[in-house]
């Protein structure tokens, strides 16, 4: 693994580490960038399979993607779970439905099925990588057709993944 996947490894693990702790002492940084370089060292070469996709700009759309996700997306799906909870004499339309996806990279299905889970609301409960679908289970499904509902719960996230890892 060369010198720059380490380093750039690192640094995203680094990151993930610090949006996930979120503590961002000058202390907190060193351990992240300390845990992220000790990983990267250790795990690097089973983490990148191939080091010629690293670069800049997917580093750079993977912070993008990231800040996105954490700010907007969940800020978005959290008012829509408690307009859910406070709404007297709600009516929800938990469902189990199929979400194809379109990616091939294993980084992408896992990484689109872990912003799927994470997002409020939405769990990905199975995945048919034959068939290329998520079953998700939707606490409000508004579609239940396959293409509708991969619409409403993962294009987005399809979409900006699949530039950092396809």
């Amino acid at each position: 693994m060369s010198k720059a996947s380490i380093i750039i490894t690192a640094f995203l693990l680094a990151l993930i580490y610090l949006v996930y702790t979120g503590s961002y002492g000058t202390l907190e940084i060193l351990i992240a960038l300390l845990t992220g370089l000790g990983a990267s060292l250790l795990f690097g070469q089973d983490l990148v399979r191939n080091p010629g996709k690293l670069s800049v700009t997917r580093f750079l759309r993977a912070v993008a993607y990231l800040v996105k996700y954490f700010t907007i997306v969940e800020a978005k799906a959290h008012w829509g779970v408690v307009k859910l909870i406070l709404k007297p004499g709600a009516k929800y339309r938990p469902a189990i439905v199929r979400v194809p996806y379109q990616v091939s990279n294993e980084y992408s299905i896992v990484s689109i099925a872990n912003s799927i889970t994470n997002t409020p609301g939405t769990v990905v409960i199975d995945i048919d990588e034959n068939r290329k679908v998520f079953y998700v289970h939707w606490i409000d499904a508004t579609a239940l057709e396959d293409q509708e509902a991969r619409r409403n719960v993962s294009e987005t996230f399809e979409k900006d993944i699949s530039k950092i890892f396809e």
